[in-house]
């Protein structure tokens, strides 16, 4: 057979219309209702058919079609309408604050079309993008573009989970090759081992934000380097640390060819982590700095967010494969595979495998949980990494997840939104009074909007069930079943996420004759869809959802409880649109925020959950329901006994009975408030423009700042960083604190008194000036452990021969109680304190 040469024809756009094109080329169209009622209105049918992808389809409309558009005054008006909008909305994004900061990120969910994610990490990075855009913070995307992205999920007749992966049709994609800035079309490489990894690099639109891919499907590569960008999450290890070391140092090299020298780089998890050995690089050779001063530069200019608080999902590798691949990498990088393997452990530890985690936090002065609740945790789990420090005062804040309004609000709750509040209604709603006008929305528009909602979904859910059917191929009468699963005036719950062990998706079986007695009540009946997908790994995911679906084929549960396979985002804004009550089930402390809940809440859909993540900070009593009260349990087992028969008493005793109840209208009034409340409080602060902004104030603010003073006048501030650490390390071990002394008796004091503690401190070579001797203070437990640590710091006092110095404090005694009192000495300044490891000693007996 004779070589295939390939021929793309593209759709011949009248001038009139051009602006179609462009639209479809750039992912602000889908959070733009606008857009897509423009899109749709050419032809509704095949719009549906597309899958409601631009690119395919413009190109499967007739030319007729397109040339009877271009004269269509009425279209034309609208089109203009909507490229003034999507001029204005997509300006470069100028930011003096932060400079340009670069977020890397292993996903990016967008849109159901741009198959470039698996589930909440994701769509949290793609709504940051989009929230970026709209707040005009000048950010750039960094990820991987995956051939046949991440899975499609099909289940067998026993419910077991099947893997199918489809291959992404690139010409459907609105991306383009990235360019230098003189215009010229480039790759980027790694070393590997085995040889040269060649990635080309595209580019894809998000509103005002670029988003750089990385592509390794090129015929430069031999087939198993083809494979590393082919399938997102897929391969065992090797390929795991190859994608990230692509998206990390790839990603990096591709930002600096485009001519992009980001001042703040976000690590999105720990994936990106390897990113600071192409930004080290980056300095050496274009700032003729050495690899110390960049390393202090790196660590201080850099974010990392962490999203997984159980110990067993933070990605570790082992060292012989990432020493054989750093080796590989050290010519170009000059950064030798020891100093990483030791930035990728805790201190101490030289045994263990490289944390990505670790390394992350190792490489960002400025790190992050994604709740409260998250970033307690997180402290407690990264405490080790700085041996000395109290819980407390760990380096890892939180900044708690949002999500993209525009993408996730109903449309029919939206128009009501900006109906009452005003079309600009996104910038003011963090105003208490603009925001409480959601209150005065009447009832009968909010209920009638989210029947509208929940009639979509039910529609959505039994077209879903008649397709499953279909492709076991059913009878006719199990088809026609499909078609009538639900009740459009039942209550309705949804659960829909990851099918991960904890977020306890059967809690609801434990009980089974309870949930059929729930399900079938004679008058305040329950209907539950549950959707979800198992990583490919896992057993025990695959057999919760398979626990469902043969719960699901019961004869006195089949109408009432559905299982939908192949949830994607196009699934999920039907089920936080629609349901009535949003499920959530996680253990306590290891769900790290959550972000479906808040889209179900801000489009009036009451959460029903574990006081978890997010839901400890956004529950009130009138705005939603709580599964418990914060409990945490030893035992599992007993957890899901406890928390299930707390969860059926909840629907039987509260829930039901306030969505059923009808007293003086015909639409319940007690529920409605509710939805009035939840929506207030989500679009109050769950949004991605008030994370996004609080990113740019707290985090990228302080890392641009960072950069621009430590790479002022070749490096200055970053070399004397250096100078400082090596003489802290030099000399800092020799110091010492004695436990405090006082001119009084510490057991017999009374409110009112004072006393003077005195501290000596060892300092050998190092000068009082150098330090900070702190006292440390507060209430005493049971076992003699401060509980809420004060840190006061203490005056110079009287020098002593060989090095040893006194430091004193007046203590007032204000409150009555039992106290814990020791000291402490750290460097002076804010400099070293948030440096792993860093420089801490306690009072001990001398």
């Amino acid at each position: 057979m004779s070589a295939i040469q390939i021929v793309n024809v593209a759709p011949n756009i009248p001038a009139p219309i051009r602006f179609l094109e462009t639209l479809a080329r750039n992912a602000w169209w889908s959070w733009n209702q606008d857009a897509i009622s423009l899109l749709r209105r050419i032809d509704p049918s095949l719009w549906r058919e597309c899958g409601a992808n631009p690119l395919e389809f413009l190109r499967r409309l007739p030319q007729n079609t397109l040339e009877s558009l271009a004269a269509d005054t009425s279209f034309q008006q609208h089109l203009s309408r909507l490229e003034a909008h999507f001029t204005e909305a997509t300006a470069k994004a100028k930011g003096s604050q932060t400079g340009d900061v670069a977020y890397f990120s292993l996903e990016f969910g967008l849109h159901e079309t741009i198959r470039l994610y698996s589930g909440g990490l994701g769509i949290l990075a793609g709504d940051h993008l989009k929230a970026a855009s709209d707040s005009g913070v000048p950010l750039y995307g960094v990820g991987i573009f995956y051939s046949q992205g991440y899975f499609e999920q099909r289940l067998t007749q026993d419910g077991w989970q099947q893997e199918q992966y489809i291959n992404s049709e690139i010409e459907n994609m609105p991306m383009k090759r990235a360019r230098t800035p003189a215009g010229e079309l480039f790759e980027v490489s790694i070393h590997l081992p085995e040889g040269l990894l060649t990635a080309r690099v595209w580019v894809l639109s998000v509103g005002g934000i670029p988003l750089v891919l990385l592509d390794a499907n090129v015929p430069e590569n031999p087939p198993e380097f083809r494979e590393i960008t082919a399938r997102l999450y897929g391969g065992g290890h090797v390929n795991r640390l190859r994608q990230e070391l692509l998206l990390a140092i790839g990603g990096f090299r591709a930002l600096i060819a485009m001519g992009i020298e980001p001042e703040v780089c976000h690590m999105n998890e720990g994936h990106a982590a390897f990113l600071s050995l192409a930004r080290i690089e980056h300095l050496m050779k274009s700032r003729k700095l050495d690899l110390d001063s960049a390393y202090e530069i790196c660590s201080r200019s850099n974010v990392f967010t962490t999203h997984t608080p159980v110990p067993a999902g933070n990605e570790t590798f082992p060292i012989p494969l990432v020493e054989a691949h750093l080796k590989a990498l050290e010519p170009e990088t000059g950064v030798p595979p020891y100093r990483v393997i030791q930035w990728g452990r805790a201190p101490g530890d030289t045994t263990g495998e490289l944390s990505m985690t670790i390394l992350g936090l190792r490489f960002a002065q400025l790190a992050n949980g994604v709740s409260a609740l998250h970033g307690e945790v997180a402290r407690g789990m990264w405490r080790h990494v700085w041996p000395g420090r109290v819980r407390e005062e760990i380096p890892i804040g939180h900044v708690t997840n949002g999500v993209h309004a525009s993408t996730w609000l109903s449309p029919e709750i939206s128009v009501i939104i900006e109906q009452h509040l005003g079309p600009d209604w996104q910038r003011s709603i963090q105003d208490p009074k603009n925001l409480a006008r959601i209150l005065d929305i009447p009832d009968e528009e909010i209920w009638r909007a989210h029947e509208l909602s929940r009639s979509r979904l039910l529609r959505a859910a039994r077209e879903a069930m008649e397709k499953q059917y279909g492709l076991h191929n059913a009878t006719r009468s199990e088809m026609a079943f499909a078609k009538s699963v639900l009740d459009p005036n039942v209550l309705t719950i949804g659960f829909a996420r990851r099918a991960a062990s904890y977020k306890r998706a059967t809690l609801l079986l434990r009980n089974p004759d309870r949930l059929e007695a729930l399900l079938n009540h004679t008058e305040r009946p329950i209907q539950i869809i549950f959707a979800g997908k198992a990583h490919p790994a896992d057993d025990g995911g695959k057999d919760f959802i398979r626990q469902l679906v043969h719960f699901s084929r019961r004869l006195n549960t089949r109408r009432r409880l559905i299982f939908i396979e192949n949830y994607d985002i196009k699934l999920a804004r039907s089920l936080v649109q629609g349901a009535d009550i949003w499920l959530n089930t996680p253990r306590r402390r290891v769900e790290a925020s959550g972000t479906s809940g808040m889209k179900a809440a801000m489009n009036g859909v009451l959460n029903a959950s574990i006081l978890d993540g997010w839901w400890c900070e956004g529950y009130a009593p009138d705005n939603g329901y709580a599964i418990g009260n914060g409990e945490e349990y030893e035992d599992d087992n007993y957890a899901d006994e406890v928390e299930s028969l707390a969860l059926y008493k909840l629907i039987e005793d509260d829930i039901a009975p306030t969505f059923y109840e009808r007293i003086k209208s015909p639409d319940p009034a007690r529920w409605i408030a509710m939805m009035k409340e939840s929506i207030r409080m989500s679009l109050g602060f769950f949004t991605t423009r008030r994370m996004v902004e609080q990113y740019r104030d707290e985090l990228y603010g302080p890392a641009a700042k960072a950069f621009r003073d430590l790479t002022a006048d070749a490096g200055a501030a970053a070399k004397l960083l250096v100078t400082q650490r090596a003489r802290l390390q030099s000399l800092w071990p020799a110091v010492r604190v004695s436990p405090p002394k006082s001119d009084s008796s510490f057991g017999s004091l009374y409110v009112g008194d004072a006393f003077k503690a005195v501290v000596s401190v060892f300092l050998g070579d190092l000068k009082p000036s150098e330090v900070r001797v702190e006292l440390c203070f507060g209430p005493a437990d049971s076992q003699n452990q401060i509980k809420k640590h004060q840190f006061i710091p203490m005056a110079p006092g009287a020098d002593h021969k060989d090095g040893w110095h006194d430091f004193e404090h007046e203590m007032p005694c204000r409150l009555s109680g039992r106290y814990g009192i020791t000291a402490r000495v750290v460097p002076a300044g804010l400099t070293w304190e948030k440096v792993s490891p860093g420089f801490v000693t306690w009072a001990s007996p001398v």
